[in-house]
This record gives structure tokens, C-alpha cells and sequence, in this order.
């Protein structure tokens, strides 16, 4: 692993931000910790993004998290990987049945 960058799945819906980085806090410096949430409600989406110090503090935290209970969820810890690209999202076909005309 060469990121001090994680990836946490299984985040329970009640974390915010500040629950997440103390949670991590426990393995070494926190430099920003961010649950990801639905753009239109606000809500949880129950994953996140915790940045770590260095990485041997991220590797500590990746052992002793990955696969244990937070709130009764199962996390899954491991070194994010890099954003893919996405298409804008509208465009393309035609979709829904519109070649029936």
C-alpha cells in the first residue's frame, strides 16, 4: 500500500464526519475523515473517506479496523483507490421504448 488515503464501507447511518475521524483518531493523526452523503437528502450513504497522517498509521488503522463492528455494521477498511472517471450521465441512446415511434 502506498496511500495513507482509506476507504471505509459499512459505515452505520448515524456517523457524521467527527465520529468517523475519532473512531480512526485511536491509530494515529487524522488529516480529514468524510462520510458521504446523498447530494439531494443529505443522508448517509454509509461509506466514507478517512486520510491518515502517513502510511504506517493507515496500514495500523486497515488491521485493526477492516472487518470488525462499529454500531452493529461490519466495517470494510482498505486504501482507497483513485476516482474513476464517469461519464456526465446524460446522452447516449435514446432509452425508455423510444424507437417505438
Amino acid at each position: 500500500m502506498s496511500e495513507k488515503k482509506l476507504y471505509v464501507g459499512g459505515v452505520p447511518y448515524s456517523v457524521a464526519d467527527q465520529r468517523l475521524g475519532k473512531v480512526f483518531a485511536e491509530h494515529g493523526t487524522i488529516e480529514s475523515a468524510r462520510v458521504v452523503t446523498d447530494r439531494d437528502t443529505g443522508w448517509s450513504r454509509g461509506f466514507g473517506f478517512v486520510e491518515m497522517e502517513n502510511q504506517g498509521e493507515a496500514e495500523s488503522a486497515i488491521s485493526a479496523w477492516n472487518g470488525t463492528d462499529l454500531d452493529g455494521r461490519t466495517l470494510t477498511v482498505n486504501a482507497a483507490r483513485p476516482r474513476e472517471n464517469r461519464s456526465g450521465g446524460f446522452g447516449g441512446g435514446r432509452g425508455g421504448g423510444g424507437d417505438r415511434w
